[in-house]
């Protein structure tokens, strides 16, 4: 017989729950006893957790594969760097699978808690389950064993529960932290640090738990400001309970601290034989998995500082498969190696939309990221006008708001928009100088507050130096004007002037100006501009 007749193995992604082998279902156990190739990843010690946890199910004469990482949070010499030696090995790894698949025999993946929760196992699935029949058996997740473990719900009702990982920056966890009902917290070891200090700035530490180890006989939980940083292992998490919780504090206190167990829990062989050694294969059971559509998502990311980007823009950017905006602002997003990034021309918009909306039409999960507000000014038109195409009809749009530019200087100088103001361009790139000039008149015989975005440029000097003329034809010389350059970032820079003193020269297209109306005052420290909410009869 030729290879060409052999018949391609199975392969299995098996859950294997959060570390007391009671807990591995009777599915998993099943497939592990019938495969002919058991692999389970391991640091470079050899130890694995998912063996020791699988080790009573497994039977005399199966192969075993041993994907030992080459790294896990050391330095490497590798040329592609940390990323480059992960990348390799998974390749590696795959390859090695994929020669017991070809050769007909069936490979189960051993993961700890679920293979799709965090799980090593994922890596092999992108990378096989497009040319073998694939099956993930879902494992207890240690989030679940945790709430277990301390007697406290994850959530009740309409309350939403967020599972973060701890390698997050504390700002961006405190934010998450502090927008949800309950909450999980993965990754700790090394992290712990920041982790505690993000429950903290989220005024949310006195209801956090920490979970070491659950269900196994090493397994500890504590009030999590209880916990010396020193003594965190990678395999711990924080809880936040379901508010509800405290309902259940009296009943359970959640502290504990476990010894004196057997190694493998002392019931894993029992099951075992009640299973039966079987060397039948396993049971063929079709992958009904399909593929999300795609979708695209015009995302603000604020004017400066991460610290202005929402919590809903960061969700989004997490989710994504491919980033596409404006060189400048990609480069903002924090490098993600599963996401494809995609920086262009700020002169190709509508390029830029068509691609993006292509990308998604194939199954992609496509962030259009702008700086500001995406819908001032930015991206989401130009998404939304490209869309109207009917060979796009049919790709989602969704629009993440952002912290625009004007709120940004406003909010530095005072409240000078405290009152009527509009937002009005002064590049005549999209727009003829006619219209402009119309509706500055208009603006100011109307009296707003005025907000001018792109100001000048190396080719643009002499619009702002019209602009100024026209406005001081209804507007007093004293009339307080804010000139805002890089606001939020490294060379931000504020002034308070008048419209008669405004030097153009002065301006460039970092700058956006915000001329005030006949009602707007400046301070008597001269620091602070404010137009008032009332305006005379």
């Amino acid at each position: 017989m030729t290879n060409d007749a052999i018949q391609p193995g199975r392969l299995y992604g098996v859950g294997l729950g959060p570390g007391d082998p009671e807990l591995v279902t009777v599915k998993a156990a099943r497939l592990i006893a019938a495969a002919d190739v058991i692999a389970y990843h391991a640091a470079r010690h050899g130890r694995s957790n998912a063996r020791a946890i699988a080790a009573g199910y497994l039977r005399e004469g199966q192969i075993e594969e041993a994907l030992i990482y080459p790294v896990t949070t050391e330095t490497t010499d590798h040329p592609g760097g940390y990323q480059g030696a992960i990348d390799e090995f998974y390749a590696e790894a795959a390859a090695r699978l994929a020669e017991h698949l070809d050769a007909g025999r069936d490979v189960v993946v051993l993961a700890e808690g679920d293979p799709f929760f965090y799980g090593s196992y994922m890596h092999m699935h992108k990378r096989l389950a497009g040319r073998y029949e694939a099956t993930v058996v879902p494992g207890v997740t240690s989030v679940s064993a945790a709430s277990a473990v301390l007697g406290r719900p994850l959530m009740e009702r309409d309350e939403i529960l967020t599972v973060l990982p701890g390698t997050l920056p504390p700002a961006e966890l405190a934010a998450r932290l502090s927008t949800t009902d309950s909450a999980a917290v993965m990754k700790l070891g090394r992290t712990f640090p920041g982790v505690r200090e993000a429950l903290e700035q989220a005024g949310r530490l006195g209801d956090a738990w920490y979970v070491e180890r659950a269900t196994t006989d090493r397994e500890r939980s504590v009030p999590l400001s209880e916990v010396d940083p020193d003594s965190v292992p990678y395999f711990s998490l924080a809880l936040l309970p379901s508010p509800a919780a405290a309902a259940f504090s009296a009943a359970s206190p959640g502290i504990s601290d476990k010894s004196g167990m057997p190694e493998d829990g002392g019931s894993a062989p029992g099951i075992r034989k009640a299973l039966g050694d079987s060397k039948a294969g396993p049971v063929r059971e079709k992958d009904g998995a399909q593929g999300s559509p795609g979708t695209v998502t015009v995302i603000g990311l604020g004017p400066g500082p991460r610290d202005w980007l929402t919590p809903e823009a960061s969700a989004a950017l997490a989710a994504a498969d491919d980033v596409i905006g404006y060189t400048t602002y990609v480069n903002r997003v924090p490098a993600n190696p599963r996401q494809r990034r995609h920086p262009s021309d700020n002169k190709v918009e509508a390029e830029r939309a068509a691609f993006a909306l292509d990308l998604a039409k194939r199954g992609r999960r496509v962030a259009v990221v702008s700086s500001g507000d995406p819908g001032v000014f930015a991206m989401a038109a130009a998404v939304l006008e490209t869309a109207e195409d009917p060979q796009w009809q049919d790709v989602p749009v969704r629009i993440v708001p952002g912290l625009t530019a004007a709120q940004a200087v406003a909010s530095r100088a005072g409240a000078p928009l405290g009152h009527d103001f509009c937002i009005l361009s002064l590049s005549d790139r999209l727009k003829p100088w006619s219209v402009i000039e119309k509706r500055l008149e208009a603006a100011a015989a109307a009296d707003l507050v005025i907000a001018i975005y792109n100001p000048a440029s190396k080719t643009r000097t002499e619009q702002l130096v019209r602009a100024r003329k026209l406005l001081l034809e209804h507007r007093a010389d004293e009339t307080p004007v804010v000139v805002g350059r890089d606001v939020g970032g490294p060379a931000e820079e504020v002034r308070i002037t008048t419209l008669a003193d405004l030097d153009p020269a002065t301006v460039d297209m970092r700058c956006l100006l915000i001329v005030g109306s006949s009602q707007t005052r400046v301070s008597a420290g001269g620091r602070l501009v404010y137009t008032p909410r009332h305006y005379p009869a």
